[in-house]
């Protein structure tokens, strides 16, 4: 059996930017192909195609030597575009890999950050910048993330080791953690991770990345994902190596989330979430809790301003709102995605009407968009009475929702299937809780921000979603919790309100009314069924 073709995609390696079909090469790497040829800040990337995921899932050998070739094929170009070497001394080259189906299922595949990382390049990149921190802290990073995704190993002894750095150093977090005691977790890291850890090879790293990231796609929430969004029939995913701009060089620095309009109600106004000194995954993973918008221009003013631009030349060549994930380096901006938004039923009738009002599309296609919701069922949800809060959150996707507390997708699942309503409480939500999502009337966590993917999963299915609720604390059995200074069991009831943030204990009754989106929805498709009549 003669071995398969590997046919590659360039994104910023090419004269003239060329076009990416999504179907061969994923939906983000067409529109990381398409930003580039808007000339947008897109950095340097090529793109292995969906077409070589089931061979890999099949472990075919011949396959696996092909995918050697072409990833030392591209990483030769990404070095003549650079002027970088992978491994180098003195001007390393390092890059993301990253997944993309052709359809998007946010955070439910993998991606490994800063390959490359090796005991000679470290120090390339620390004469290169002069910022050591940034180069261990990169190392420290892309250890643990190699050994979780292309190792298969646990969280949990990484976490626990940086916990203790955190400690012993007298630091509030990791960001104020010095080089010395970044290089030395390096060293504890790589001791815990053993056969796990990433060879010194940069090529054979990123073999293994690319490999692993193929494998995702048959992972438990990958599948979930794809049965409850109707996504079986997609072939797999693409594997895009992308130069690596770094979040985490610094206080000009950082990483963050962007979406044209705000995807919980639809409102045009730029709505992002954004970490300094912070890598992608830091924001999208809900371990931390970013800023807004708001206090981003703050603080960089010329990135944000850049930033916004983007996000509204994006959606008009789109026609669509954008969620965009971007990272700034030293006060540079580099957009790393952009894609149709995840958005609330509610939100997604008001800017299919806004998007008419705004010419950039007709009536036909605003009904077209929305077809799959119907109108009368959303609207503005409030409890008929007050209640004392015991805790204030973030909100992520508006309404209200009461239900009995679980405290793990599973329990949700059962609590559903005796006929209860659930609210499925967490210290931060992963996307391997979408299976929790699907049936709990709302979500509530501990950390975490408005754009990690459990938020924008959360929003994507319609429900109530706060994050960030610093009065709460998960028990470590998943059985309980405190929140306001008061114990709650797995089975209390528990409500959460969308609009002001409010988290209230017991049962209330909820009021609603139709929202003024879904009125004229329902009006044009009444003209419409008319004018098909006439």
């Amino acid at each position: 059996m003669s071995a398969p073709k590997l046919q590659l995609g360039w994104i910023g390696l090419e004269a003239a930017p060329a076009e990416l079909a999504p179907s061969h090469f994923g939906s983000k790497a067409s529109e990381l192909a398409g930003m580039a040829a808007l000339g947008l800040p897109v950095p340097p990337a090529f793109v292995l195609p969906t077409t070589f995921c089931g061979p890999i899932l099949s472990g075919d050998e011949k396959a696996q030597a092909v995918l050697r070739s072409g990833l030392a094929e591209g990483v030769e170009r990404l070095e003549a575009a650079t002027g970088r070497k992978f491994g180098d001394a003195r001007a390393p080259l390092f890059v993301s890999v990253r997944s993309g189906a052709e359809q998007s299922m946010p955070g439910m595949l993998e991606t490994v950050l800063d390959v490359g990382m090796n005991a000679v390049s470290v120090h390339g990149q620390i004469r290169a910048t002069g910022n050591p921190r940034l180069a261990f802290d990169s190392w420290r990073r892309f250890i643990q993330s190699y050994a979780e995704v292309v190792g298969g190993m646990e969280i949990a002894p990484f976490d626990q080791a940086l916990a203790r750095m955190i400690q012993s150093e007298g630091v509030a977090h990791e960001g104020e953690l010095d080089p010395e005691a970044l290089e030395r977790l390096v060293a504890e890291f790589l001791v815990l991770a053993e056969d796990a850890a990433p060879p010194p090879d940069p090529l054979e790293q990123l073999f293994g990345a690319a490999r692993a990231v193929y494998l995702s796609w048959n992972s438990p929430r990958a599948e979930t994902y794809r049965r409850l969004n109707g996504l079986g029939h997609l072939l797999g995913t693409a594997v895009a190596v992308q130069t690596m701009v770094f979040g985490n060089a610094g206080g000009a620095s950082g990483s963050g989330v962007a979406f044209s309009r705000d995807p919980a109600t639809g409102a045009k106004a730029l709505y992002a979430d954004f970490l300094f000194d912070a890598q992608g995954e830091d924001v999208v993973s809900g371990r931390r809790t970013p800023i807004d918008a708001i206090r981003l221009r703050d603080r960089l003013p010329e990135a944000a301003g850049r930033l916004a631009e983007s996000a509204e030349m994006l959606e008009k060549a789109r026609r669509d709102m954008q969620d965009i994930e971007f990272t700034i380096e030293d006060g540079k901006l580099f957009l790393l995605q952009t894609r149709s938004a995840k958005r609330t039923p509610r939100a997604a009738l008001r800017i299919a009407v806004d998007l008419v009002a705004e010419g950039m599309i007709d009536r036909a296609e605003a009904l077209r968009r929305v077809a799959m919701i119907d109108p009368a069922e959303v609207g503005e949800t409030s409890f008929v009475e007050g209640a004392p809060a015991v805790a204030r959150a973030i909100v992520a996707a508006p309404g209200v929702a009461c239900g009995r507390a679980c405290f793990t997708s599973a329990q949700a699942e059962e609590m559903v299937r005796r006929g209860e309503k659930a609210v499925l409480i967490r210290r931060d939500t992963s996307t391997e809780d979408v299976a929790g999502f699907a049936v709990a009337d709302g979500v509530l966590t501990a950390i975490g921000g408005r754009t990690s993917h459990a938020a924008v999963v959360a929003r994507q299915m319609g429900k109530v979603c706060l994050v960030g609720c610093a009065g709460l604390t998960v028990d470590a059995d998943e059985r309980g919790a405190t929140i306001g200074g008061q114990a709650l069991r797995q089975g209390d009831w528990i409500a959460l309100d969308g609009t002001s943030g409010d988290v209230t204990l017991g049962r209330r009754a909820i009021a609603f009314e139709i929202a003024p989106e879904s009125k004229i929805i329902l009006a044009w498709r009444k003209e419409n069924a008319i004018g098909s009549l006439r």
